[in-house]
């Protein structure tokens, strides 16, 4: 952060406010470990808080503290949109367009207050009074880390908070082995445990605690799992029924895509998964090295993301737009190839 946003922050903050904090739709470790880690510092330093997610959250991320409180905007519009229009500060945490928030997009659009933006994703929107946006970062928890850093208040990171950033930043991270992982981060982290973040109990309870369907469902997927070596590439798909056989819960395919990744040889994985409800097709995209999956994502795909992984969403049919995406990988051979 700079000396101006520094400064901005503070007067910001210098006086009790109603804050409304807000994760993206579909809101992951990082979305919801960094929102619910300031959310509690504010209430600590005697503003009144909220975090107000678009949708309900994984399983597998309930436990963290503080999550007990967050308010669901697809179940309590009517009561999250007064919060909203009543807050005098507004955080957007893990995204860096409203589009992002799915229903709260309007209701965001109109609020009165100020806007605060934290998020490490590229081309972000002008649409916040301080904007803090660091595609270099590893995760938006970590960028929290440095946020309470630059306003001199890293000291009152408690066991709680360290939990849900160190949560995050090992979601966000691959458990510390993408690229985006720096010495900074490692010392972020060493911070958070000298805090009271249990990573070995932070770590049982997000990667150990599958059901059994869910693995099943992972057997499928690799079952589904096609190589296109000309391109270095791998796809794999899961159709509505799939899921639905599976007992499909959210977040059950966190991580498939990585499976396709770990091939000998392949830079570019992209699992395809049908939904039926909203009538679309879901693509999680990933690649190793220079490959941008979030310049794929945005010139074909309506998403983006990070250069080695990101999303994007297909109004097809499953089967056309798998079809689709092969017929455009010629256009990308000679970055395939390497």
């Amino acid at each position: 952060m700079n000396s101006s946003d520094i400064k901005a922050v503070h007067k910001l903050l210098a006086t009790p406010k109603s804050i409304v904090i807000v994760p993206h739709k579909n809101p992951d470790g990082d979305a919801m470990g960094s929102t619910l880690a300031l959310c509690r510092y504010l209430n600590i330093n005697g503003h009144k808080a909220l975090v107000i997610a678009p949708n309900e959250s994984p399983h597998f991320l309930k436990w963290l503290p503080g999550h007990e409180d967050v308010m669901v905007y697809s179940a309590f519009a009517k009561a999250a949109d007064e919060k909203i229009m009543g807050a005098d500060l507004i955080f957007t945490l893990d995204f860096n367009d409203l589009s992002r928030t799915g229903e709260m997009e309007e209701s965001l659009s109109k609020a009165e207050g100020d806007f605060i933006m934290i998020d490490h994703h590229q081309q972000p929107s002008d649409y916040a009074v301080v904007t803090y946006s660091d595609t270099t970062m590893s995760s938006t928890c970590e960028m929290v880390y440095h946020f309470l850093d630059a306003i001199d208040t890293t000291s009152q990171i408690d066991a709680a908070m360290a939990t849900c950033l160190y949560t995050g930043i090992m979601t966000d991270t691959g458990s510390f082995r993408f690229r985006s992982t720096t010495s900074i981060t490692h010392k972020v982290v060493s911070q958070l445990i000298v805090s009271g973040a249990d990573n070995a109990a932070i770590h049982e309870n997000i990667y150990d605690t599958n059901r059994f369907s869910k693995l099943q469902l992972l057997g499928v997927a690799l079952k589904n799992l096609h190589i296109l070596p000309e391109y270095r590439t791998v796809y794999i798909s899961l159709s509505q029924k799939e899921l639905d056989d599976h007992q499909f819960q959210k977040g059950d395919t966190e991580g498939f895509v990585n499976y396709g990744l770990s091939l000998e040889g392949i830079i570019f994985a992209v699992i395809f998964i049908e939904n039926k409800a909203d009538n679309i097709i879901k693509m999680s995209l990933r690649s190793k090295g220079d490959f941008s999956v979030n310049n794929f994502a945005r010139t074909h795909y309506n998403g983006g993301g990070h250069t080695n992984a990101a999303g994007g969403k297909s109004d097809m049919s499953l089967r056309k737009t798998i079809a689709e995406f092969i017929s455009i990988l010629p256009e990308y051979k000679s970055q395939l190839e390497g």
